[in-house]
């Protein structure tokens, strides 16, 4: 289909792209790689009367270490996420889940950031944010402010990012030693969304799992943690079957949608079975 009607400017700058979006009201939409947002217009599905392309803005995309963390430039591309030897060494969940996403060519043009502004539950990246405890920095009119990722998904395709505001990077605290992670997926074909997906993250101590971390990518409206599941692997031996019984508490709390690519039941149910592999892949069992 061919979208409705916009305008359409490429700022040279962050503060232009600001300026401009201010100025273009609510109906005006950020544009980066264009993955999740075009789409949407050519089945009419969004209408927006002015894209602000940032797709220019070098600003926003790379990889620095800040010490005791990682910060990625929001228009950093899922392609260069794969590639990252900062991201593999540090935290390597997100490269993992990134080389997951969709195709090669969703992947070269898809950012990071515009990822988590859709705020697409059955993304992958979404639940992989939320795992790794990340934060995210917007800025607007306003100035800047940093949002949790446990904040950051407010309701489907909804975010609190307010009007006029850019997310403009993610910071990532890095893993230490001991972790191991794990990126379970379940769909239909290569390149569709998720059915289900689990994002685990755990830490072994003395032959145990210390500390557990599970995301659930379609399990909800938003993102969610399986918090349930992580309490119940928090100590248990790391063996595949304390952590299999660990796992079955994956959908607790969980209401995932019903459609044509699974009822609710099953969802349920593939979380819990995904839960359990990613937990002893995680934990290396």
């Amino acid at each position: 289909m061919i979208p409705a009607k916009f305008d359409y400017v490429r700022p040279s700058s962050l503060d232009e792209a600001i300026s401009a979006l201010a100025g273009g009201g609510e109906d005006a939409k950020v544009i980066a790689g264009g993955q999740s947002l075009l789409p949407l217009l050519r089945l009419r599905l969004a209408y927006p009367d002015l894209l602000v392309d940032v797709g220019g803005l070098a600003e926003l995309r790379g990889v620095s270490d800040q010490g005791d963390s990682l910060r990625i430039g929001a228009r950093t591309t899922h392609y260069d996420i794969v590639g990252d030897s900062l991201i593999a060494a540090h935290c390597g969940l997100l490269a993992e889940a990134a080389g997951m996403v969709a195709d090669p060519a969703v992947r070269h043009r898809g950012t990071l950031g515009g990822s988590l502004a859709h705020g697409d539950p059955a993304g992958d990246l979404p639940a992989v944010i939320l795992a790794l405890d990340a934060t995210l920095t917007a800025r607007g009119p306003g100035g800047e402010r940093e949002i949790s990722a446990a904040d950051f998904f407010v309701d489907y395709l909804t975010t609190a990012l307010e009007p006029g505001e850019i997310l403009t990077a993610i910071t990532i605290p890095k893993l230490g030693d001991g972790w191991g992670y794990r990126y379970e997926k379940f769909h239909r074909t290569a390149q569709s969304w998720a059915t289900v997906g689990v994002a685990a993250l755990a830490r072994r101590s003395n032959g145990t799992v210390a500390e557990a971390r599970i995301g659930l990518t379609n399990m909800g409206s938003v993102p969610v943690r399986a918090a349930a599941a992580e309490s119940a692997a928090a100590g248990v031996p790391a063996s595949r079957d304390a952590l299999r019984s660990a796992a079955a508490h994956a959908d607790d709390g969980t209401e995932p949608p019903g459609d044509l690519h699974g009822a609710p039941d099953y969802r349920r149910h593939l979380a819990r079975v995904l839960t359990g592999r990613a937990l002893a892949a995680a934990a290396g069992v």
